[in-house]
């Protein structure tokens, strides 16, 4: 297995494993990428490593929301973040990968097929600094469910809603206020002891 497909794995495995890191906001990919990172052999840690910026001082998680930064600059990368259905909560790639003007494999499955394949071709056009932080971050992005939601209400973003005392949407809930929440209220504000929470959980 290629360094970078296993970190697909990994990266997947992470979120899968992580009940309480479901919402996907700055927040929730810094603490998905932290956990995945610590399932990387030494092998693997070094490939990952020696594809980060300079920036990100050899930390995976520092790259990991990169790609919401991007969507201006990059305008063509917006709908690979979501992969949404007619709403039959049934996704069939061949119906569902598109964008509004109907291209193909645009969605957040087929960027995740695009940039892994990227990553394991040499000879791929794609720079692979910017394939690994897109990939690292699509893979957090699917497994956001309402970033595998329902086209009717964009994902849950037109479903308006108060959490707790703030004006919010469904979206936005599990995106971040969820993890903003808990984070506050059994981690006295501390990303890091949430995060050895979660991993203590998790089971392999």
């Amino acid at each position: 297995m290629g360094l970078l497909m296993l970190l697909h794995v990994l990266l997947v495995a992470a979120a899968a494993r992580a009940p309480a890191a479901q919402a996907w906001g700055k927040e929730g990919h810094y603490m998905t990428c932290k956990i995945a990172d610590g399932f990387l052999t030494s092998e693997a840690l070094t490939g990952v490593k020696a594809l980060l910026p300079s920036w990100a001082n050899g930390e995976l998680a520092e790259v990991c929301s990169w790609a919401d930064s991007q969507r201006f600059r990059y305008r063509w990368s917006s709908p690979l973040h979501f992969a949404d259905t007619p709403g039959d909560c049934e996704f069939s790639y061949a119906r569902d990968c598109h964008d509004t003007k109907g291209n193909k494999n645009v969605c957040v499955v087929g960027a995740i097929n695009n940039y892994t394949a990227a990553l394991q071709d040499s000879s791929s056009p794609f720079d692979p600094t910017e394939s690994l932080m897109f990939l690292a971050h699509f893979v957090g992005d699917v497994h956001q469910p309402l970033h595998c939601g329902h086209v009717d209400d964009l994902g849950g973003n037109t479903i308006k809603l108060r959490w707790y005392k703030r004006k919010s949407n469904l979206h936005k809930v599990w995106d971040s206020d969820v993890i903003t929440e808990a984070m506050k209220d059994f981690f006295d504000k501390d990303q890091d002891a949430m995060i050895e929470s979660i991993q203590r959980n998790i089971t392999v």
